[in-house]
């Protein structure tokens, strides 16, 4: 289990969309999609994946982008561009999704929006009968995602996420040689994403532009002056928006480092550590941050640093798992006391269709109407993105420890990973301890099957579970 006590590991340290359609509601059924149908998409958030999403789509046999949905008329130009030229067809532009899920003749809806909007709009998509590709993470919180898990379960939807790596051939294959046992016992999964994340800054609050609805760009999150630093990629960094780089790069490592423990779902324990270090500016979530899970007997450990750092293992945003037999990396198996790399075990790994091809992938389901066909499923989504959730929790259900020192225990994955990450603070980035005292999070006690943590400071783990929306775009407690 994890060694909880700070003292032990640091010295010293909806209501309706529209007159036909409510969120509580029935469902509107979709359409049936023949072998040789056409099917018709919408993408809603048009910035950032946004743009994978329309080259992924646009031009691809049998597929249709039909509409284009953002709160920011200044992105519409440009995608429809890319889409006339790829796809040879002019879609429609509109500012509020709901428009989408009027639209009996649209198929499917893909989503690369803000976080804090990604569970409502797959949960409005599934009831109006549409299917689903959404972006990670597919939550805010712990308690939006189960609601979409169940939305797609009732309306009998084809839900994706947007974690690819569930399509990358080599990880397939490396969790079935983990669930094999042909490299001996996994003893650590960990996760890394050593991401650049510079300063970015304080600005005052202001009059939004004109070419935005910030009334629709909130949408669940709670009302905020609008500011300049929000929109459009620095909201990963403010909890009412984002999750932080652990749930912006990091659901990606998250979900692999995950998916190569057998059987696992939840963590039944987890502590997390780190803060925003470097500069002072105006994001609130950390820019390094520890955190590891239990998972039976499995520790999963994962590192966000976003100051400069050296790489480990070779890895700067990757997953490296610690075998009995050796380390596997994302560019290589490298046996025990060797330097030098291996070829993995020959194994045959079950994926969907579609190939590497993520898209492909939801594109076939969609016409297959099997959930197992998907190689990124939404209960897997909400498992990974779930993560995110807990590690934050404890963060920010932590303190500052303004003594920080060196971890006492090198030998356990936290120790080791906490030093490690101190030596990077003071030698790569000339850090005195002084400058980054770490917020040092609780030890929580999670029970997978209820969702639900226990044991002490359970009252106020619990509340930070979900969050209170904003009328009328809320999430509701569960899928009747």
């Amino acid at each position: 289990m994890i060694q909880t006590n700070r003292r032990r590991f640091l010295k010293g340290t909806a209501v309706a969309l529209g007159s036909s359609f409510a969120i509580s509601g029935t469902k509107s059924s979709g359409r049936v999609i023949g072998a040789n149908d056409t099917i018709r998409v919408a993408i809603a958030g048009l910035n950032g994946r946004g743009e994978a999403h329309v080259m992924g789509l646009a031009g691809r046999p049998g597929v249709e982008i039909v509409a284009l949905v953002d709160p920011d008329s200044r992105t519409f130009a440009t995608r429809v561009a890319q889409i006339e030229e790829k796809g040879k067809n002019t879609p429609r532009t509109m500012a509020d999704v709901r428009q989408v899920l009027d639209d009996k003749s649209i198929d499917a809806l893909t989503i690369a929006t803000p976080n804090h909007w990604h569970s409502l709009m797959t949960i409005w998509a599934c009831q109006a009968g549409k299917d689903v590709y959404v972006e990670k993470p597919c939550s805010h919180n712990l308690h939006e995602g189960r609601v979409a898990v169940e939305a797609a379960r009732k309306y009998q939807r084809i839900v994706q996420h947007g974690t690819q790596g569930r399509s990358d051939s080599r990880w397939a294959q490396v969790a079935e040689i983990t669930r094999g046992g042909q490299l001996g016992k996994l003893l650590v999964s960990r996760a890394l994403c050593y991401k650049p994340r510079g300063s970015i800054g304080t600005k005052p609050d202001g009059t939004a532009p004109a070419e935005l609805d910030y009334n629709l760009w909130l949408g669940p999150a709670p009302e905020t002056p609008f500011n300049p630093n929000y929109v459009h990629y620095n909201w990963h960094w403010f909890w009412n928006f984002g999750n932080g780089d652990i749930g912006n790069q990091g659901v990606h490592q998250y979900d692999i480092a995950r998916w190569m423990i057998p059987g696992a779902t939840l963590p039944t324990q987890v502590v997390s550590l780190g803060g925003r270090f470097g500069y002072t500016d105006q994001g609130q979530t950390p820019n390094t941050e520890v955190s590891v899970m239990q998972f039976g007997e499995i520790p999963l450990v994962f590192e966000v640093r976003g100051l400069k750092t050296q790489k480990y293992h070779g890895e700067l945003v990757g997953n490296i798992l610690h075998f009995e037999a050796g380390t596997v990396t994302n560019t290589g198996y490298f046996p025990k006391d060797s330097d030098q790399p291996a070829p993995l075990p020959v194994v045959q790994a079950k994926r969907g269709p579609g190939g590497d091809d993520h898209f492909g992938n939801f594109v076939a389901a969609v016409r297959s109407r099997k959930n197992e066909d998907l190689n990124a499923e939404i209960l897997e989504g909400h498992y990974s993105s779930a993560l995110c959730h807990l590690a934050n929790i404890s963060y920010r259900l932590g303190s500052a420890d303004k003594q920080t020192r060196e971890a006492e225990n090198r030998s356990t994955p936290l120790g080791d990973a906490v030093e490690r990450m101190i030596e990077s603070l003071t030698q790569d980035n000339a850090l005195s301890p002084g400058e980054f005292p770490l917020q040092v999070g609780r030890s929580l006690t999670f029970d997978p099957p209820t969702e639900r943590f226990t044991g002490a400071d359970a009252d106020s783990a619990n509340a930070m579970l979900t969050r209170a929306y904003r009328a009328p775009f809320v999430v509701p407690d569960k899928i009747d």
